[in-house]
């Protein structure tokens, strides 16, 4: 059985695991210190799913005022384990975010996917989400 829960600071160990599935390579203090962060502010939220105890997955949802498009809630991260992909993990992680936009009267959410990873594109097209722009990130 998988539930779904807010993440607490004792989730960060999992967090840190889960983002280096994906290429994000931190120490535990810097994750710690991220978590913190988003942790504080109201406009956002990290849920995770547990499953017999261990964190499967986690997603970090936030709320986007805007003058050049309309307020949104964006997805900024959902990384679900290896092991737990393709067993409807990602999906109910996004129906949880989906529900956390419309409760705050958000009527669309958006998220970013980096042009490498084909499988997750795949994952949000099949779940009803359509690819609308393509853009480069300047930094």
């Amino acid at each position: 059985m998988i539930s779904i829960r807010q993440m607490t600071a004792g989730d960060v160990e999992a967090a840190q695991g889960l983002l280096s599935q994906l290429g994000y390579q931190m120490d535990r203090q810097e994750v710690r210190r991220r978590y913190s962060a988003v942790a504080r502010s109201e406009d956002h939220e990290v849920i995770v799913a547990e499953q017999s105890g261990q964190v499967i997955a986690f997603c970090h949802v936030y709320a986007r005022p805007a003058l050049d498009k309309p307020p949104e809630a964006v997805v900024q991260a959902l990384v679900v384990d290896q092991a737990s992909r393709s067993a409807g993990v990602g999906k109910n992680m996004m129906i949880a975010a989906e529900k956390w936009a419309t409760d705050r009267g958000f009527a669309s959410i958006a998220l970013t996917s980096q042009l490498s990873r084909s499988d997750a594109h795949a994952f949000y097209e099949s779940i009803g989400y359509q690819r609308v722009a393509m853009s480069h990130l300047f930094r």
